[in-house]
Parts: structure tokens; C-alpha cells; sequence
């Protein structure tokens, strides 16, 4: 279950591109066609497949305050966090490289269709956020990091599809002048932003068991007195009697 929790709030919930606005300048500049779209958001999901795991690697037996104990019990005081943002860029740049070599290799109509933006996934805040994010919620084992990497790039998959659809379908509207191009597709993407907020309560209905209410005992207080008085009245009046 822990998996999948992930999973759909990583897609949903935490989504890359509606949550927290990360790899903006490729989600407009490459969402004018869905041919385009598609094939820059699998290379989006191949390199944050690659790229989380092995920074989760890195930070687990390197970067971490005595992550090097394995060396020996004299480096156990070592803390070489102030690299991550080195390593996790070197790590990302290596696999943008490879999927640029892939890509040219067997769809070079896709290679030029996609221009600069295919090795600018290297310095993609999308990308680099993932690897980030999974170390600041000190994500557990290798398993959910390769989880969190390839449903965080499906996440923003599904953002730059959503909006190149509409876009392409929005050429053949009547939009105001003043709103043709970027300005739309900001107002569109904010209501989709919107609408991803309300999957935030998607994963944690029933979480937090309510406290027992205490009304029923009050009126079960109140009930008992009432008898007790009743019964004190009618010995009074048997008294009397």
C-alpha cells in the first residue's frame, strides 16, 4: 500500500507541474503539438526513472552525515552533503546525454522537432526536483525511490499531454486577441491546477479516526439526574402523604 500511495500522490497530488510549478519553460514551450508533448514527457519520466534511484544512492552511502562508515569507522564523521546539488546535476546531465544519443539515434524526426529543449531536461528544475524531494522526505528503500522518480514523471506527463490537447484544440477557437498564445494557456493551466487540487483529500479520508463524541453521555447524565430528582420528589410526596 505504500507503493501505491506514492504512486497516485505523487500523479495527483504532488503533481510536478500543478503543486509545485516545476519544469514550467518546457511545459510551454513544447506543448503546441501532442506529438511533441508525448515524446518529451517519456524521455521526462526515462531520466527521472534513472536519475532518483541513483541519487537516492549516492545520498544514502555517500552524501549523508556518515554515510561513508562503510569505508572504514574513520570517515563514520564525514559529511559531504554540501555536494548534493553537484552530484545530482552530473548524475542528471549524464542521463539527458544518453537519451539525447537514444533519441538522435532512432527517431531523429522527434530529435528536431524537440531542438534545445531535449538537453535542456539537464538543467529541468522538474528533474532536479525529484531528486530533491526524494531526499528532503527521506524516502526509505531503492524501490519507492524508483517509484516516487518514474510516477513523478508521469505526473508531469500527463500535465504537458493535458495541455498540448487543449492547445491544439483551442487554435481552431475564437479566443480574445489579447489572450492568444501564453496568456490562454496560463489561465487554462491555472484551472487545471485548480482541478488537481481536488484530488488532495483522494489519500487521506479515513486516516485520522475521529474522537468518540461525548454527547451521548451528557445526555445520559442529564437523563439520570432528572430520574433522581423524579424519585426524590415522589418519596417527598409519599413523606408527606
Amino acid at each position: 500500500m505504500e507503493h501505491v500511495e506514492l504512486f497516485f500522490k505523487s500523479i495527483f497530488i504532488d503533481n510536478m507541474v500543478f503543486a509545485v510549478f516545476l519544469g514550467m519553460c518546457s511545459y510551454l514551450a513544447v506543448s503546441k503539438k501532442v506529438a511533441t508533448a508525448v515524446g518529451l514527457g517519456a524521455a521526462v519520466i526515462f531520466v527521472l526513472a534513472i536519475t532518483v534511484p541513483l541519487n537516492w544512492l549516492l545520498d544514502q552511502y555517500l552524501l549523508q552525515p556518515g554515510a561513508l562508515v562503510w569505508l572504514g569507522d574513520e570517515y563514520a564523521d564525514y559529511d559531504l552533503g554540501f555536494l548534493s546539488f553537484i552530484m545530482f546535476i552530473a548524475t542528471i546531465a549524464t542521463m539527458v546525454q544518453l537519451v539525447e544519443i537514444i533519441v538522435e539515434k532512432f527517431s531523429p524526426s522527434l530529435y528536431n522537432s524537440l531542438g534545445i529543449f531535449l538537453p535542456l531536461i539537464a538543467v529541468n528544475c522538474a528533474i532536479l526536483g525529484g531528486s530533491l524531494f526524494m531526499q528532503a522526505r527521506e524516502i526509505e528503500s531503492l524501490g519507492l525511490a524508483f517509484n516516487y522518480g518514474v510516477s513523478s514523471g508521469i505526473g508531469w506527463f500527463l500535465a504537458i499531454l493535458a495541455i498540448a490537447a487543449i492547445r491544439e484544440k483551442i487554435r481552431y477557437s475564437s479566443v480574445p486577441p489579447a489572450l492568444r498564445g501564453l496568456g490562454i494557456t496560463f489561465i487554462i493551466t491555472g484551472l487545471m491546477g485548480i482541478g488537481f487540487l481536488s484530488f488532495g483529500g483522494m489519500l487521506t479520508g479515513g486516516d485520522e479516526e475521529g474522537e468518540p463524541s461525548t454527547e451521548p453521555e451528557v445526555v445520559t447524565e442529564k437523563v439520570v439526574k432528572k430520574d433522581l430528582e423524579k424519585e426524590e420528589i415522589a418519596k417527598n410526596t409519599k413523606t408527606i402523604n
